[in-house]
């Protein structure tokens, strides 16, 4: 037997209509979340990738994979938990443009987030641990803020597709945004760059190389944030666990 329709209020429709769009909302953020956390579980072997370094994973921008697994955004605005006054980037005077966000490839429930200074001559002055005025922040997975707090205009947004895992050697001459693992393709050689932080106990986790910049990343009349170089992310890496991941330099050709 047909149930009889139930008769609701009036003054109680708009309240349930918007419960309705929040179990929505709350149905497309989980989708969203898990599309990037499957984006981002595709390592075979951590070993090979940050302790015999044999291996490493590229990383692509994309303008667009609706419905496709992925592991974190380039340009946008920066992830709603930066939404929280708990939780600042900006330091005293110094303001920051956000760069990207990227699923942390051995714990998915977290995001590692990248903040620039907003003045270019702040962070080419400051450039090399641990006088480097980079910003790279270790928060719990969220999904695009709808504020544009630290919305870096010069880019636009692009999806960082799902990691291809593949040997080191096959990716010297490949173009890639992200290397993770293996050993950094350094554009200058000198190792006064990296000294203090293997004083410290840090290794090379991932680069960011604007070499694998797509065609429609950079706003017209914009300039590479970087100066056509790249960004290196170093971390205390153990063999059960990564932590403390900080900018270690950057360089330009």
């Amino acid at each position: 037997m047909q149930k009889a329709p139930v008769w609701v209020p009036f003054k109680f429709a708009g309240q349930i209509r918007f419960a309705r769009r929040l179990t929505m909302l709350d149905g497309i953020i989980t989708l969203f979340l898990k599309g990037m956390v499957e984006g981002a579980m595709t390592i075979d072997n951590p070993m090979n990738l940050l302790t015999w370094r044999t291996d490493c994973m590229l990383y692509y921008a994309e303008p667009t994979l609706a419905y496709r697994p992925r592991a974190g955004w380039i340009g946008g605005n920066a992830p709603e938990y930066f939404d929280d006054p708990a939780n600042p980037v900006h330091e005293g005077d110094r303001a920051y443009l956000f760069y990207l966000s990227l699923i942390h490839p051995y714990q998915p429930e977290r995001m590692i987030s990248i903040f620039i200074p907003e003045e270019y001559e702040d962070y080419l002055e400051h450039n090399i641990y641990p006088d480097c005025s980079i910003k790279v922040l270790e928060h719990p997975a969220s999904t695009e803020s709808g504020k544009e707090l630290y919305t870096n205009t010069g880019l636009r947004k692009h999806h960082i597709s799902n990691g291809e895992q593949c040997s080191d050697e096959e990716s010297a001459d490949q173009p890639f945004l992200i290397k993770m693992g293996g050993t950094p393709r350094m554009l200058q050689s000198e190792e006064y760059y990296s000294a203090q932080l293997k004083e410290e106990g840090f290794s090379f986790f991932f680069q960011v190389d604007e070499d694998g910049y797509p065609d429609t990343l950079l706003q017209e009349d914009a300039s590479y944030p970087f100066g056509y170089g790249a960004l290196y992310i170093y971390a205390q890496i153990g063999t059960a666990e990564m932590k403390h991941p900080v900018a270690g330099f950057w360089q330009f050709s």
